[in-house]
């Protein structure tokens, strides 16, 4: 993971500058397959910016979600944009953070009617959690006119669809009110970037700036007025989140370094040199935690890596048996650590990067789980040196 750098994607051209005219020194990262990045600075931060743009739509928005997240390797993914308000919840100009996101249009058509099959995907807790502090927080807002009314940030659901929403009446608003009536507002590509997040251990956050109120009254000439200032307070508070974000990594990696203060008052020490290392713990004790040191690791060719995935598995069946992962996890996490076995056995620079991602997301999938998280690590780094 890039501990420095969040991925930033927007839709339309007009949120993309918003974004924009907040980093410092953008700078073009094209990656293999044409897709165009520019990456820069948060001003007066240390935090990288990796900003893409995905045009309309779920579909689009989840390939180039995955594109991002393979090539960055990002702390998180933001999605930022503009929205349409529904049920008058969120005022014009205010900020939508989503909570959880649904994809509206799946369904079955049956004799009697179309019944919903929903689809959703919730924020990463961490993310929540640090929004919700800088909206209480407040100070991350432009300065505005005297008679200017301070955009508030909101949280709660967002529904994503494939059409554009603009009535109260039609049937498409009818079948959201009906079975996603909690949502705040509503979109076209959250659900693409939320599951591509889900399927790479990425955190995802959607943040949305309200330009409308998807009832009929959206126009061009109204969507010129109140989309730029949307997406600007949509892009002013994605960007105080990203700086945060790296700021949390940058206190998380200096704890390391530091030393972490234990519940008992003493401190934890590490120390590492180019070819050795030196773990020294000074407590009384240590309770209920697994300390793993790896010293003169080895570097690992192909048939080693191969071995250590074998036994990697095993470690899952355990934990699995142990009831520390969920039948739906360790399913995924099966898949993954197949995918990184086969591509180990290629031997290829390219399936090099195949194995590095699949055990990625792998470790996004068992990151509650210290122990594996801690034996995966080695194997993380010997894919990519393979």
């Amino acid at each position: 993971m890039s501990r420095d750098l969040v991925v930033i994607l927007t839709a339309l051209n007009l949120e993309y500058q918003a974004v924009r005219r907040r980093l410092a020194g953008p700078q073009v990262h094209r990656h293999e397959r044409g897709t165009r990045f520019e990456v820069g600075t948060v001003q007066g931060t240390s935090c990288r910016v990796a900003l893409g743009l995905t045009n309309k739509g779920n579909h689009s928005a989840a390939v180039i979600a995955e594109r991002a997240i393979q090539e960055f390797s990002p702390v998180a993914v933001l999605f930022v944009g503009v929205a349409g308000a529904l049920w008058d919840t969120a005022r014009l100009g205010d900020v939508v953070m989503a909570t959880h996101v649904y994809a509206y249009h799946g369904g079955t058509s049956e004799d009697d009617g179309l019944k919903a099959r929903p689809r959703v995907w919730e924020a990463e807790h961490g993310i929540s959690q640090l929004g919700s502090h800088l909206a209480r927080v407040n100070d991350w807002a432009d300065d505005l006119p005297a008679r200017g009314r301070a955009p508030q940030v909101r949280f709660g659901a967002i529904a994503a669809g494939e059409v554009v929403q603009n009535s109260r009446i039609s049937a498409e608003a009818q079948w959201i009110r009906q079975h996603y009536n909690d949502a705040l507002a509503i979109e076209m590509e959250a659900a693409g970037v939320a599951q591509a997040g889900h399927l790479n251990g990425a955190p995802v956050a959607i943040i949305r700036g309200i330009s409308d109120r998807a009832d009929g009254t959206k126009t061009s000439a109204k969507d010129r007025d109140g989309q730029p200032r949307a997406a600007a307070n949509a892009a002013a508070f994605a960007a105080r989140l990203a700086a945060e974000l790296v700021a949390e990594q940058e206190q998380i990696a200096m704890s390391h370094i530091d030393g972490v203060p234990t519940a008992d008052g003493f401190k934890k020490y590490v120390s590492n040199t180019a070819h050795n290392s030196t773990v020294g713990i000074m407590a009384g004790s240590v309770k209920e935690s697994s300390v793993h040191v790896y010293a003169d690791a080895k570097v690992m060719g192909p048939a080693d890596l191969v071995a250590e995935l074998d036994g990697f598995r095993e470690q899952l069946k355990r934990h699995h048996v142990a009831g520390a992962l969920d039948d739906d996890t360790y399913q995924e996490a099966l898949a993954d650590l197949g995918s990184a076995h086969g591509a180990a056995q290629e031997a290829t620079p390219e399936s090099s990067k195949r194995a590095t991602m699949a055990l990625k997301r792998l470790r996004g999938l068992i990151a509650e789980v210290p122990e594996l998280v801690a034996g995966l690590a080695p194997l993380v780094v010997a894919a990519g040196e393979l």
